[in-house]
């Protein structure tokens, strides 16, 4: 093994560059592209010589790497200054994605292997000059316990706001092995996805303190002098990610609370009026497309809340587009009436039935019958919330402007799709709203992946005679 001796600390940022570089083979971008951006260099740099207690890396999602350069951030005050280094992150498993993205770059050619006192564990890294670093549980008990020098937590936008302000107490100045004292340093790096989210609230708090805000995206990372990101992936990306979501998670990098969540155009051709126009209105039962034996069929329900409606959309899922095959629309009534309506549509159309369960428990599961012939696992009771509810909204708005969804122009959905914001689409908090006829699409669509059986027995009724009316 190749022994790498180091004589001291880089002093500046030229041999900052070069010390990572020969250390790690990693040329970190220092080109500016977009006039009104940062480059990560220049993130990387404040950070290590801790030019300022406590910064902000704002980068798009997924192009920007901005786990990697934290974790090539760490190994560096690892290796050069024997400095104490927790992380942190949004969930315990991407603070543990850091670490263990940390732990690979001991593989590189020009690491100095010979430094580490033992093999790093999923949370420990511990070297001969001083140097450790430890991955911190997303937990009131495990973020009140170390006092590092450098605290780097990742995607706060996903964390507790509660969790990271009391981790910011953890970091305290420390002597090193030359002798020196390491500076404190707090990183916190994120996309900014939720308006109301960590990444607001602490950015409003840098510009009255004077810290510093990081920003740069793709463009920094693919640039043709010193980027690593190959554009052609930038351009396939950009075909499997909702406009609006490009918008604002890849381009601006910042949530818009006015514009529409999604693509317009991609709306107008989802809802076809030459199919039929309906209002859509509460208590009505809208039917399109008859049941039939040879047909797959998927019902997503989103259940009455204090401020909602039930909604229950069936579609046809046996080939794509999928096409909607039923709608209902119902104001709050007694648990039993409101699952009574989705029993008999799924004694209707058979095939499968995604239920929202969110802060209901098990109420509605206690009325649910199964049709003749149904198995347990047609039905999927889902809780909309945290990222699952991000990754759900997400899909369904690719769904759209995918054009993997057709229906009438039902006024009431055709207005809950044209109007939604990002806010309402993104953001978990209380203040947001996800339009029920959204919330019962979504459900619907992450069955895509599973089997559906063909439908029951065909029934025939009329729609606005129907004797479903309420």
């Amino acid at each position: 093994m190749t022994k790498y001796v180091i004589q001291r600390p880089p002093q500046n940022d030229e041999e900052l560059w070069w010390a990572v570089r020969a250390t790690f083979g990693v040329k970190i971008p220092r080109t500016k592209v977009c006039p009104h951006h940062d480059t990560p260099f220049d993130a990387f740099s404040d950070a290590y010589f801790a030019r300022h207690p406590m910064a902000m890396w704002l980068g798009s999602r997924g192009f920007s790497g901005k786990t990697f350069t934290l974790s090539l951030l760490g190994m560096m005050e690892l290796t050069y200054l024997g400095a104490f280094v927790s992380i942190l992150g949004g969930s315990g498993a991407q603070a543990t994605r850091v670490h263990e993205s940390m732990t690979e770059l001991w593989n590189t050619k020009g690491a100095p292997k010979h430094l580490l006192l033992k093999d790093p564990t999923k949370y420990d890294t511990y070297l001969s000059n001083g140097g450790k670093a430890r991955t911190l549980m997303a937990s009131q008990t495990s973020v009140r316990g170390p006092h590092p020098s450098r605290l780097r937590i990742d995607e706060i936008d996903e964390a507790d706001l509660a969790i990271i302000q009391a981790a910011q107490g953890q970091p305290m100045r420390k002597e090193n092995y030359l002798g020196e004292m390491v500076e404190t340093n707090t990183v916190f790096s994120s996309t900014h996805t939720y308006p109301d989210g960590p990444v607001t609230y602490f950015k409003r708090d840098f510009q009255e303190k004077g810290f510093p805000c990081w920003t740069w995206c793709y463009k920094e990372t693919s640039n043709p002098v010193d980027g690593w990101l190959d554009p052609d992936e930038v351009n396939r990306k950009r075909l499997e990610i909702p406009a609006q979501m490009w918008r604002n998670e890849y381009d601006i990098l910042e949530p818009n609370f006015e514009d529409r969540g999604i693509d317009e155009a991609s709306v107008e051709r989802m809802f076809d009026p030459q199919w039929d126009i309906r209002d859509g209105k509460e208590g009505y039962y809208y039917q399109f497309l008859q049941p039939r034996p040879d047909r797959d069929y998927v019902t997503g329900v989103d259940w009455a809340k204090s401020r909602d409606f039930t909604v229950i959309i069936t579609w046809d899922t046996t080939v794509l587009p999928w096409k909607m095959a039923a709608f209902e629309k119902i104001n709050r009534r007694p648990w039993p009436a409101m699952v009574g309506r989705l029993n008999k549509r799924w004694a209707m159309y058979g095939g499968k039935v995604v239920s929202d369960n969110t802060g209901i428990g098990s109420v509605v599961s206690d009325y649910i019958e199964y049709p003749k012939g149904a198995y347990r696992d047609d039905l999927t009771n889902l809780t909309m919330a945290g990222r699952i509810r991000s990754e759900m909204v997400t899909e369904c708005v690719q769904a759209v402007e995918n054009a993997d969804l057709l229906a009438p122009r039902i006024k009431s959905m055709y207005d809950d799709f044209r109007f939604v914001t990002p806010d309402d689409l993104y953001n978990n908090t209380q203040s947001a709203h996800l339009p029920d006829t959204i919330a019962a699409t979504a459900l619907a669509w992450t069955a895509r992946k599973g089997e559906t059986r063909h439908a029951a027995a065909p029934v025939s009724l009329t729609r606005e005679n129907s004797p479903w009316k309420i």
